[in-house]
């Protein structure tokens, strides 16, 4: 469809690194707007190769930098579609706030879009993962109505019996149990216990409490031959 194609090559040159579409009409929070548009930008490698010792500062400045990338590219995927015509919605991060309820998790996550869209699978960590980099990404969406080219749904995980992740994590918070589109993420990820470590180690590395860390991004096997790929 040539509106698919001109909107991907449209983010891609925005500073996307991937561009994916998916059926949303069965949890869509708002009314009419069916289609999801999902995109990420992939962390640099040497910031990731910072990450031996995580979280570093080179990190954190760079998550802090890709979030703003991403809400702009967002409003920019926003008015696109509304000048073709369609309604649409960034969920931008300075729109959907920092609360993000009980479960550390807003109504429509992008990683759900984006495993709808054939992207990527959810890790054992409850990052969403790619076969190309890893965990090493950060993700925004825009819901819309416009017709698009649908990707085709990944809904279990590729992980298999790896557990580099649980292993990294010293704060206890992954379980190993692989991820379905039918669990919870709180069936296999704790998301109170990596808050409660991410505190305590930013601390110590950042000389400040952040509910950041970033260990198990890279331990991923597919993030370190991320690093590896010239």
């Amino acid at each position: 469809m040539a509106l698919s194609l001109k909107l991907k090559k449209f983010l891609l040159k925005q500073g996307a690194s991937e561009v994916g579409y998916a059926d949303i009409t069965d949890f869509t929070p708002r009314p009419g707007l069916n289609s999801g548009v999902v995109f990420f930008i992939a962390y640099p490698k040497g910031i990731i190769k910072t990450m031996k010792n995580a979280p570093s500062p080179e990190y954190l400045e760079e998550l802090i930098s890709l979030n703003s990338r991403l809400d702009a590219v967002g409003m920019k995927c926003e008015e696109f579609l509304i000048d073709e015509g369609y309604d649409a919605y960034a969920q931008t991060k300075k729109r959907l706030g920092t609360d993000f309820g009980e479960f550390n998790s807003f109504e429509l996550p992008h990683k759900t879009i984006a495993t709808r869209a054939g992207l990527g699978w959810i890790g054992k960590s409850a990052l969403f993962t790619t076969l190309k980099y890893g965990s090493a990404l950060r993700l925004s969406s825009v819901l819309t109505d416009a017709p698009l080219d649908f990707g085709k749904p990944i809904l279990k995980s590729k992980c298999g019996k790896c557990e580099e992740c649980k292993n990294a994590c010293l704060g206890g918070a992954i379980s190993g149990l692989n991820w379905n589109y039918k669990l919870k993420r709180n069936d296999f990820y704790d998301d109170k216990k990596c808050e409660k470590y991410a505190l305590v180690v930013s601390e110590e590395n950042l000389g400040k409490a952040d509910t950041v860390c970033g260990k198990c991004i890279f331990a991923c096997p597919h993030t370190q031959k991320y690093l590896k790929r010239l």
